[in-house]
């Protein structure tokens, strides 16, 4: 299993083929997450890991977003493995987003 890097326009465009069917997921620390993130993205954290793999449809589209882009890379590659058909790294992670939104 394995991820694809995409751009935030490539996210965009994610989003609005999709159908809504996109997952987000925000690695980022607590504070940062709640001071702001891409619409409708859940916060992913070592103690919830689990339960949202558990409830998460693997076989939906699946968005990982970090800081810059560096940590959802590793964080993709570990959802590949659990088993989710499509998953993405945001390069430039949120602070890309935030600049371009």
């Amino acid at each position: 299993m394995s991820f694809t890097r995409i751009s935030c326009q490539q996210a965009r465009d994610l989003m609005t083929s999709s159908d809504g069917k996109l997952q987000i997921i925000d690695i980022r620390d607590e504070e940062s997450y709640a001071g702001g993130h891409i619409e409708g993205a859940k916060h992913i954290h070592n103690s919830n890991v689990q339960e949202f793999i558990n409830e998460a449809e693997l076989d939906q589209p699946l968005l990982v977003v970090c800081y810059h882009g560096n940590m959802s890379q590793s964080a993709a590659a570990y959802f590949a493995e659990q088993g989710f058909d499509e998953t993405f790294s945001l390069d430039g992670g949120f602070e890309a987003w935030a600049e371009e939104n």
